[in-house]
């Protein structure tokens, strides 16, 4: 495909409430939109959202929200300076073709050489996934399936009925919603770990926090996970120092009878690089600290078992990498970044086609818009299938059917809700 045309806009989503984590918060999500045109003709878009602090809270702590969101969106323009008038055989080589200038460029412009990669790959999902749609309409493709490269089918062969919506539980969110929350039917939370202060104060918040909401969620039952209780699912945001400090959270854990509950702990050390958690109690994931398929490789030898997947996170491209890269070792889940709708879609067709998730009856996918916007029932309301039944969890999971891979959850549809924003 040979690119002659790309254009970007930006739209703004406020949050209902800052959404808390890493030590910090931002208050709106800022979405990308890509358009290309091949030439051929055919013309695709492409959506991604920032999330600066999740990337680089580095970055985040040095710039105003603002300032941070716009270093970030100027990958993107770089991004598509560099590929106009360039032919690629595929997404996925137009990824390679590009990623490490932008990565290059964004140390240049934030000053940071220390960057975190996942800085830039973010600003890269609204060109990787407007690629993608470029590519389908090219080859004539019209379902997530066919998309997907032969080489990597084979991991992403289930179609589960049931994927988990896991929504976040932030430092902020009132105790009422989470009941709310909980009467809706869900049965995974992502409990956010890694409170404001110094490390022993953290850890002292970390485990009041773990109490408070297992006193409430210890009164639900569900059908769902094998052992009948509410799970958990923390996050620390690379937050903690020492492995002692997670050892202590756990034995907290452990005390309270909170530890059969905890189905895994994601990206749980600022260095992860130095910690091996071989002798920890419990299942580890990695997220932003896998930011290439030698990463997976390393955390896999530290013992960690699981890996968050994050197609709306790190582009579909590196997505498909790292799932391959897992195989059958360790189960994968994809993660979220309070995205929209329209991504919530992409990172879908991703978890419905992994295998269950252990102590889970189906696939697992944190998915966390109506605890942040409060615009979502607006934004469900401009999808392309806005009536679908797939498109809104019942009892805690999104129900998936036939239609819901026939229609490939609708991101072949055209979002013209962000569409529109292009002056014609």
């Amino acid at each position: 495909m040979q690119i002659v045309e790309t254009d970007l806009e930006i739209q703004r989503e406020p949050f209902a409430r800052p959404f808390a984590f890493k030590g910090s918060a931002f208050h709106e999500k800022w979405n990308l939109i890509v358009r290309l045109k091949d030439a051929d003709g055919h013309e695709a878009f492409g959506i991604g959202g920032l999330a600066v602090l999740w990337s680089d809270a580095a970055v985040f702590a040095a710039h105003t929200e603002m300032g941070g969101n716009l270093l970030q969106a100027s990958l993107l323009e770089f991004a598509l300076q560099q590929i106009k008038g360039r032919e690629f055989a595929d997404p996925m080589a137009l990824f390679d073709a590009i990623e490490n200038d932008v990565f290059s460029y964004a140390k240049a412009i934030t000053g940071h050489g220390d960057l975190r990669r996942t800085f830039a790959l973010i600003a890269l999902v609204a060109l990787d996934n407007a690629a993608w749609i470029l590519h389908a309409k090219r080859m004539g493709l019209a379902a997530f399936d066919d998309l997907i490269p032969e080489k990597f089918r084979s991991f992403l062969s289930h179609r589960q009925s049931h994927v988990a919506l896991v929504p976040a539980v932030s430092y902020t969110l009132p105790i009422d919603e989470l009941r709310e929350i909980l009467d809706d039917g869900a049965y995974i939370l992502k409990i956010k770990i890694g409170h404001p202060g110094d490390e022993t104060k953290m850890v002292e918040k970390d485990m009041a926090c773990l109490s408070r909401v297992h006193s409430l969620a210890s009164q639900y039952e569900t059908e769902m996970t094998d052992s009948g209780h509410v799970l958990y699912y923390l996050d620390a945001n690379g937050r903690y120092g020492k492995k002692d400090s997670m050892a202590r959270l756990l034995d907290h854990a452990d005390n309270e009878s909170i530890l059969d509950r905890i189905v895994l702990i994601e990206e749980p050390f600022l260095h992860p690089a130095d910690i091996d958690v071989h002798g920890l109690p419990a299942r580890f994931a990695g997220d932003e600290s896998i930011e290439t398929v030698a990463d997976v490789h390393t955390r896999l030898e530290q013992g960690y078992g699981a890996m968050a997947i994050k197609p709306a996170g790190k582009t579909l491209s590196l997505a498909f990498r790292m799932i391959e890269a897992v195989k059958n070792n360790v189960p994968c889940f994809v993660a979220d970044n309070a995205c929209v709708p329209v991504l919530v879609e992409w990172n879908k067709n991703v978890a419905a086609r992994l295998p269950a998730f252990p102590g889970v009856k189906g696939g697992l996918m944190e998915s966390n818009g109506p605890e942040n916007y409060g615009t979502w029932n607006r934004m469900l309301s401009e999808y392309p299938v806005p009536n679908a039944s797939w498109l809104r969890p019942r009892g805690g999971a999104y129900v998936l059917d036939e239609t819901y891979y026939d229609q490939s959850g609708g991101i072949f549809e055209e979002p013209t809700a962000y569409t529109r924003l292009f002056k014609k």
